[in-house]
């Protein structure tokens, strides 16, 4: 079974406006309204592509009752637990020719809601895999990816973790099966500018000297590149199309990937694709992508996948 945290579930308000300029009255060309956060986007593309799964996490107040609507909608099995204080995030993303977030603040978690977290995580048995993925609260203590492994240890599962700096590498003595830092994220974890795939390579490889297993970069326009647990490296530019919007587009990355694996016993280089061919169909939208728009893509894509030890 798979399994996804979020943290903090969102009603994702995206609207197009044309030319968008701050401090006057601006008119939407088109609105929508979807449940969003990352591991909910996770869980969205992962039931799209057959693969049943469980979203985790916070919710709160009458935002929080129509994520819960909205996924039961999508055939998206959750077991959010309903906490008291505050509301669900609404985060507002302006397409215009820039793309602008506005994120809100989310419900107030308590330790009491993190033991009943932990009491649902105890359903988890070895194979299984968990997704980690999004920021925490302010609220939380910034090592709570960690704990929540901390307490999972002794069971033999495939954690999926991303996430930023620390919050992300805390994570990485727990062996985590997969990470996707970004380009800016992994230059934000050494300090240090990632200009092309080809200098993502080294950060990634120390990422799995410290512990990962595989390191999955995302690279917007210039592409991904893989390091795999065999030490296979595999490279590839973006997927050319029309960019609508890039929410979400990480997210439907993991879930490409995951999906590819499993659907191919294990290759790497499969879900390499499937991760590139879903990362760009969401780009390509407002929207999570379905199989058929991904499946489409793969069996149509001429692919120029470097591979490399």
């Amino acid at each position: 079974m798979i399994y996804t945290v979020t943290f903090s579930p969102t009603l994702d308000y995206v609207v197009s406006v044309e030319n968008f300029q701050p401090g006057i009255i601006n008119r939407t060309t088109s609105e929508h309204v979807y449940p969003g956060g990352k591991g909910v986007n996770v869980s969205i593309a992962l039931k799209s592509f057959g693969y049943e799964n469980t979203a985790l996490g916070f919710i709160a107040g009458f935002t929080g009752a129509e994520i819960k609507r909205q996924l039961h909608m999508l055939g998206v099995q959750n077991n959010f637990i309903n906490v008291e204080q505050g509301m669900s995030r609404v985060n507002m993303k302006i397409v215009s020719d820039t793309e602008t977030a506005i994120n809100g603040q989310g419900p107030q978690i308590t330790y009491e809601d993190i033991g009943t977290l932990y009491a649902r995580l105890r359903c988890l048995v070895d194979g299984d895999y968990l997704v980690l993925a999004g920021h925490i609260p302010d609220i939380l203590p910034l090592d709570m990816y960690e704990q929540v492994l901390q307490f999972l240890v002794g069971r033999s599962l495939n954690i999926v973790v991303d996430a930023e700096k620390e919050l992300l590498t805390g994570t990485l003595k727990y062996r985590p099966w997969l990470i996707k830092p970004n380009r800016d994220e992994l230059g934000d974890i050494f300090n240090v500018e990632i200009k092309d795939r080809e200098d993502a390579v080294p950060y990634a490889r120390r990422l799995q000297e410290m512990g990962a297993q595989n390191v999955l970069v995302s690279m917007g326009a210039d592409g991904a590149v893989l390091l795999s647990s065999d030490g296979t490296i595999y490279s590839s530019d973006a997927l050319k199309g029309n960019v609508v919007s890039t929410v979400g587009a990480g997210d439907s990355m993991v879930a490409g990937f995951i999906a590819g694996y499993l659907g191919s016993d294990g290759d790497y280089e499969t879900a390499f694709r499937q991760g590139l061919c879903a990362g760009a169909a969401s780009s390509f939208s407002l929207v999570i992508p379905d199989a058929r728009q991904v499946d489409y893509m793969m069996r149509t894509t001429r692919f120029d996948i470097e591979i490399r030890q």
